[in-house]
């Protein structure tokens, strides 16, 4: 006995299969997981959370009105040391890091030995925060600038280097094929096939790195790495927060200032 055309059950459309879902019951489960674990391993005071608003309002009065003579004899040489940080640290970074994103880039270097060990190498300059190679490289060359720039450098390899290898792992290949069939050496590829496309890249993520690089350096002095963050830290310990207000709209000025030049560099550029 057949069912007729009416009595057929209408298929019904699911947007997710029972595996599905339950994949992502699971994903959801585990983060609320994450959550609470995270949660109660922070150890939060609630006696201090009562009192937050309190405690932040009475330091903003403080902090007013900020203390700005204090900025020509003390500020500005520390703000114009902390852009040289900046600035020398990433010329310093872009300098290393084109080399190990050409080894990391497969188009380049075909050899997964050297792509492996350069991408090693971009990992670990990633993996370390700026303030630890600070106070790594401030026990080595003693507190300053000089600690604080090569900190710059080293932290800032692996962005460089990773965008950088991705931007010529997506070159386009035709141009390089056409050089190569031509008899054109390796340099020669390198300079007129790759470089063209890769140029607008280049300089924008030498532009982004600099701009994060004025925000790093600016706290670079809290572990003795020189910078507007020695003074900062300096003012805080002595509890002078009409001095602390100034050294941050001081530094807030610069992270505005360094936004509004890389724009328009990039725009220039790009």
């Amino acid at each position: 006995m057949t069912l007729s055309a009416d009595t057929r059950e209408t298929p019904r459309w699911e947007r997710f299969t029972p595996s599905q879902r339950l994949a992502r019951f699971a994903v959801y489960l585990g983060m609320v997981m994450v959550v609470v674990w995270s949660v109660r391993n922070v150890r939060i005071i609630p006696e201090f959370l009562y009192d937050a608003h309190n405690q932040m309002a009475d330091l903003f009065t403080r902090m007013w009105p900020p203390d700005l003579a204090y900025y020509p004899s003390t500020v500005h040489g520390a703000l114009i040391e902390t852009l040289h940080i900046a600035t020398l640290g990433t010329i310093l970074a872009i300098v290393m890091a084109v080399p190990v994103g050409l080894m990391a880039a497969r188009n380049i270097v075909p050899f997964r030995l050297v792509n492996e060990f350069a991408k090693l190498i971009l990992v670990a300059s990633r993996s370390v925060n700026s303030l630890v190679w600070a106070l790594l490289f401030v026990a080595v060359f003693g507190p300053g600038a000089l600690a604080g720039t090569i900190a710059i450098a080293f932290r800032s390899i692996g962005f460089v280097g990773k965008l950088l290898a991705e931007a010529i792992e997506e070159a386009n290949a035709g141009p390089i094929e056409a050089l190569t069939a031509a008899g054109a050496s390796w340099p020669k590829v390198l300079i007129k096939g790759y470089w063209p496309q890769v140029q607008p890249a280049f300089w924008s993520i030498a532009l982004f790195r600099w701009d994060i690089n004025v925000r790093e350096s600016a706290v670079l002095g809290l572990v003795g790495a020189g910078g507007i963050g020695l003074i900062l830290d300096s003012a805080m310990n002595f509890f002078q927060w009409t001095r602390v207000a100034t050294i941050l709209i001081a530094i807030f000025t610069v992270v505005i200032l360094a936004e509004i030049v890389v724009t328009r560099i990039r725009k220039r550029l790009i």
